[in-house]
């Protein structure tokens, strides 16, 4: 049986069997379950997957740069808010203040001869925490000792501010150099209520026979 392939020419054939890989390819590319058409499938996924992800990546660089920004604001509210417990803390901290006191006087040399605690008082967000203090010493000592009330870390207000002459010794000896005497009221402030009390008022005393 003659081969009508054989009797071509060789032309002929190179043409045919072009024509027939094409053909073959484009089964392969087209063809629906082939392995050239699946694999040809999934690139395509692989290429929109990557595409999205590319996309959302992008999207979530926004994100990542607006967090490291709130990150710095948390991390400086953070320190203002210690700085605040620092000048307005949360609790009494009665003997730690009478300690900044006593440390004020003694670097300016003035002499602290009585503190008494006086009744705290509540206001709307915050609580006052007066002492009546007595103090002696020159005159510019006490001008320091009020300088340096004015740079401690907690915030303090001197009034009812009361002198006298030194010479008016009373029951105390005076160090030499010594030239006024006098009373008044040193307040600082804390933030956190010890005891529930109403605005603009007093605490509630304890009740008798506690300390």
């Amino acid at each position: 049986m003659a081969n009508p392939f054989r009797d071509m020419s060789v032309f002929m054939q190179a043409l045919v069997a072009v024509a027939i890989a094409v053909v073959i390819v484009l089964l392969g590319l087209y063809v629906p379950f082939s392995p050239v058409y699946t694999a040809r499938e999934d690139l395509d996924r692989a290429v929109a997957e990557r595409t999205t992800l590319t996309t959302e990546v992008s999207q979530l660089q926004v994100y990542r740069q607006r967090y490291s920004e709130l990150k710095q604001q948390m991390d400086a509210l953070a320190k203002q808010l210690e700085t605040l417990r620092t000048i307005v803390p949360e609790d009494k901290e009665a003997d730690e203040f009478i300690r900044l006191l006593q440390g004020a006087a003694a670097a300016a040399t003035v002499q602290v001869r009585r503190i008494t605690s006086l009744p705290v008082v509540a206001r709307q967000i915050h609580y006052e925490m007066p002492f009546e203090i007595q103090v002696d010493g020159s005159y510019f000592n006490v001008l320091d000792f009020f300088t340096r009330l004015s740079r401690l870390s907690r915030i303090i207000n001197v009034g009812d501010l009361s002198f006298t002459d030194a010479e008016k010794k009373g029951k105390y000896t005076f160090r030499p150099g010594t030239t006024v005497q006098g009373t008044m009221t040193v307040t600082t402030f804390f933030a956190k209520p010890t005891e529930a009390a109403p605005a603009g008022g007093t605490l509630p005393k304890p009740p008798a026979g506690k300390p």
